[in-house]
């Protein structure tokens, strides 16, 4: 079966996924670092109690995907898309109308945690749990939504900037994501939940990978991209400036980091299903690896591509490796991977949440 057939054969299923995944860019680092000046002014804060304020709410946020997560094991995921949904316009509004500072900050997390975290959560899910043969491929497909937003929304929002405040983009997109959502959770095939919510004092089914020594041993290839890409993109304006090249470069950059993405979710889909995610995941830090020595080497305008560019590339292959590796790898039948999925991606993507809070601040 290839992406035609799956495509053809599951168009609906793949489209809630697909959104899920763009509508996860309203959270997303390189969302909210194009917005970083604003938003700090409307809250008056500093670059560094801003950066300071992102990191806590990002840490809170993973620890809170590590509780959260695994409910769409009983939840149903159209109920769990309302509920997700609703929170993050909560989280938006708070954002973007709060005049204390301190419900600021917690829209910001309500952003990050239902943006990055429960939408990137509901499209990996739907994809990896409702797949089984072509799981690699579904999650591909999936994971372009977000490499659309990436490649899509930052020349978008600059553009619209001349025109519009910051506040009122956020509302525009807001608006129009929701009438994205409305048809879906109209008449889209949803499925249903795969399990019952346990009673309580009921022994714990499924993974525990927190037990399990080799969970630790991938937590720092999970954590090293997340880390040092979100530093980049709530100080992007640092970072251009050390490396001598300007905002207007970065913007064209973080768009080619989006378009790298695409050849590597496709492919890495496919390399997953028939190669095996254990060899993948061994080298796909290497791109970024040679990156950084590029951009340390040279500076520049040339340096500011590489860090995107080669930050795009396995981020794409990121977000199929270790989930899959978790699945299918020897280390996934001892913890019951392949029958509890969903669970794994809250412990999985909740360590990759809240790594992103521990970035370097500037001057670090």
């Amino acid at each position: 079966m290839g992406y035609r057939t799956l495509l053809r054969d599951h168009r609906g299923l793949l489209s809630i996924s697909f959104l899920a995944m763009f509508t996860s860019s309203l959270g997303q680092s390189f969302f909210i670092g194009l917005f970083q000046v604003p938003i700090s002014q409307q809250l008056e804060l500093t670059a560094g109690q801003f950066g300071t304020a992102y990191a806590l709410v990002t840490l809170v946020a993973g620890f809170a995907m590590l509780r959260l997560g695994p409910s769409i094991d009983w939840v149903s995921p159209r109920r769990f898309a309302m509920i997700v949904l609703i929170a993050l316009a909560s989280g938006v509004l708070l954002l973007t109308l709060s005049p204390w500072w301190v419900l600021g900050v917690l829209g910001l997390g309500l952003v990050r945690l239902c943006g990055q975290g429960m939408m990137t959560h509901l499209g990996n899910t739907l994809a990896g749990r409702e797949f089984v043969t072509m799981r690699g491929r579904a999650l591909g497909l999936a994971g372009m939504g977000i490499m659309l937003g990436e490649t899509l929304l930052p020349p978008l929002m600059a553009a619209l900037l001349v025109f519009l405040g910051w506040r009122e983009l956020w509302w525009l997109f807001a608006l129009v994501l929701a009438g994205l959502w409305v048809p879906l959770l109209l008449r889209a095939p949803w499925p249903l939940a795969p399990g019952q919510r346990p009673m309580e004092g009921e022994p714990r089914r499924g993974p525990r990978p927190f037990r399990d020594p080799t969970f630790w041993k991938l937590l720092p290839l999970l954590m090293t991209l997340p880390i040092t890409m979100t530093g980049l993109f709530i100080y992007q304006a640092v970072m251009t400036h050390e490396l001598g090249s300007s905002l207007a470069v970065y913007a064209l950059a973080l768009a080619g980091m989006g378009l790298a993405k695409l050849p590597g979710a496709l492919l890495g889909g496919r390399w997953v299903d028939r190669l095996g995610p254990v060899r993948l995941a061994r080298l796909y830090l290497l791109p970024f690896a040679v990156a950084l020595v590029i951009a340390i080497a040279f500076g520049g305008h040339l340096g500011v591509w590489a860090l995107m560019v080669g930050g795009g590339l396995p981020s794409a292959r990121r977000n199929r490796s270790p989930p899959a590796c978790w699945y299918v790898s020897g280390v996934s039948s001892t913890w019951h991977g392949k029958s509890h999925p969903e669970r794994l991606h809250g412990l999985l993507h909740g360590p990759g949440t809240g790594s992103a809070g521990g970035r370097p601040g500037p001057g670090c």
